[in-house]
C-alpha cells in the first residue's frame, strides 16, 4: 500500500515539476496585445517597457527632450509628445544590429515616425547598436539601463486625436532587414 502511495506521490511530482518548468518559456512571438511582452523580430528580442505621454512644461520630461532640433519641440494644436521606452535582447550565440526603424500606426492607418534625438544630449535615448552574444540595449551601466524606466527611448508626435483610434501599435523593422516587423499594441 505504502508504495503504490509514494509512486502515485512520485508520478504527480513529475508531472508538477514538468509543467513548472515550461512556465516562463514561450515560444518566440512578433506580436504583442500589450506592453511587457517579448516579441521577436530577426534574431533580436524586444519589449516596450512602458510607453507614455511627455509633458514639455513638466521638468522631468522637458529634460528628455533637450537633444531634439529645437524646429522639433514646437507643436502643433491637438498634439503631444509621446515617448516609447524599450529594450532589446540578443539571445543567440552571433552578433546582431538592433532595429533603427520603428514607427506607430494608429486604426486608421496614420503613421508616426520617431523623432531625431541627440544621444549625447540625451542620457535615456535608444541607440541602435550592434548587440554581441548575450548583450541587451540598454547597455549595462547606462543612464537608460538603470534609470526607472530601464529602457531607450524614442519620442513620437501624436495628434490628440488619434487616442482615439486606439490602440496604436508599435512596428519594429528587423535590424538586419531578415524577417517581418514584430507589433506592440501600447498602453495608452
Amino acid at each position: 500500500m505504502q508504495l503504490r502511495r509514494l509512486a502515485a506521490t512520485a508520478a504527480v511530482a513529475v508531472a508538477t515539476t514538468t509543467s513548472l518548468a515550461a512556465c516562463g518559456k514561450d515560444d518566440p512571438t512578433s506580436t504583442g496585445d500589450t506592453e511587457g511582452v517579448y516579441v521577436t523580430t530577426g534574431d533580436l528580442a524586444y519589449q516596450v517597457q512602458i510607453s507614455r505621454q511627455l509633458n514639455p512644461h513638466d521638468f522631468e520630461d522637458s529634460s528628455l527632450l533637450t537633444g531634439m532640433p529645437a524646429s522639433e519641440r514646437l507643436l502643433p494644436n491637438g498634439t503631444e509628445f509621446f515617448a516609447v521606452f524599450i529594450r532589446v535582447f540578443n539571445r543567440t550565440d552571433a552578433p546582431h544590429q538592433a532595429a533603427s526603424k520603428f514607427e506607430i500606426v494608429d486604426t486608421t492607418g496614420k503613421r508616426f515616425d520617431p523623432l531625431p534625438l541627440d544621444p549625447n544630449a540625451v542620457a535615456s535615448a535608444y541607440r541602435p547598436l550592434v548587440l554581441k552574444p548575450g548583450d541587451q540595449l540598454p547597455l549595462p551601466g547606462t543612464y537608460a539601463r538603470e534609470n526607472t524606466t530601464q529602457g531607450g527611448m524614442m519620442v513620437f508626435k501624436i495628434p490628440v486625436a488619434s487616442y482615439a483610434n486606439r490602440p496604436l501599435v508599435l512596428h519594429i523593422a528587423p535590424g538586419d532587414g531578415q524577417g517581418g516587423d514584430a507589433t506592440v499594441d501600447l498602453d495608452v
